[in-house]
């Protein structure tokens, strides 16, 4: 057995991966307060998981110049992505699994009220997310089906920050906007050990737009996890990742950012035709960008 074997197996057997019996009494009012928050479904926990577990993920957080990750880089987000579970860190590794294991994903259909829902072993664009200073991602819905089964519909999305010692002035703070981009309805900070779960279908307008001014060397780090229903005898009728301008930003760039997502969409409709990944267009953007 290897070393990181070893750490990973110690994490799943003696660390409280999700600490149930904290969370578990509060469901009640955990689901009340989900359903009623504005401008969408969502909830806040703070403490998600135990202080010490938190931490060491963030202390495991891979580097962004490993070539594991894939970038995010066009006009309507800067950022990175790592979806494979093999390369994640242990502790990272064992949490994802818990997050993803049929008791957790149970929970999640309670706090929410949507059942039956299953997790994405594939973690098809979730798993690890960074940007450094310069990163954003604009204001969007989700892509609402599965690039690779045509029959997962996406309903629920968690997102765990892993950013010890973040400050505001460096921004990052995920925003949820009204219906119709009238304003922004909620904002949070990307603080260490928040976890942010909220339904994803056209309510669900969110990103953090404007670029962050974190220090050289410093980042936004989180872990994405998706959750879906699968939909009996038929293809799910969806659409891919649509961005939206805020008032704020101006005639330019409400039609960069029209443009952007109509090459978005035609590219994640040739990524469930032809079943390739995302690292083709990574290679492909990171050559545009001048990346060695």
């Amino acid at each position: 057995m290897s070393r990181a074997q070893a750490i990973q197996d110690f994490f799943r057997d003696n660390a409280r991966l999700f600490p149930y019996d904290k969370w578990e009494p509060r469901l009640p009012v955990l689901a009340k307060e989900y359903r009623e928050n504005k401008p969408c479904p969502h909830i806040l926990l703070k403490d998600f998981l135990d202080p010490e577990t938190a931490l060491d993920m963030a202390e495991q957080f891979p580097q962004s110049g490993s070539d594991a990750w894939t970038q995010y880089k066009h006009a309507n987000e800067n950022k990175l992505g790592m979806a494979k579970r093999q390369l994640f860190p242990p502790a990272i590794a064992a949490v994802t699994d818990e997050l993803n294991s049929p008791e957790f994903v149970a929970w999640i259909s309670q706090v929410t009220g949507i059942p039956d829902l299953k997790a994405d072993p594939m973690l098809e664009g979730g798993g690890l997310h960074q940007s450094g200073r310069g990163g954003y991602l604009n204001v969007h819905t989700d892509f609402s089906m599965h690039h690779f089964h045509a029959n997962w519909h996406r309903r629920v999305n968690l997102i765990l920050y892993l950013n010890p010692g973040w400050l505001d002035e460096w921004g990052g703070a995920l925003e949820l906007w009204e219906k119709n981009m009238a304003r922004c309805g909620a904002k949070y900070p990307p603080l260490l050990n928040h976890a942010l779960i909220f339904t994803t279908d056209e309510r669900s307008l969110h990103g953090f737009p404007d670029p962050l001014t974190c220090p050289e060397g410093q980042s936004r780090k989180s872990l994405a996890l998706y959750y879906y229903t699968v939909e009996q005898d038929k293809r799910v009728t969806g659409h891919s990742t649509d961005y939206f301008a805020r008032p704020q930003d101006g005639w330019a760039k409400s039609v960069v950012i029209w443009l952007d997502k109509k090459a978005v969409d035609l590219y994640s409709r040739a990524k469930a035709r032809f079943g390739f990944s995302d690292e083709f267009a990574s290679k492909v953007l990171g050559f545009l960008s001048g990346k060695k």
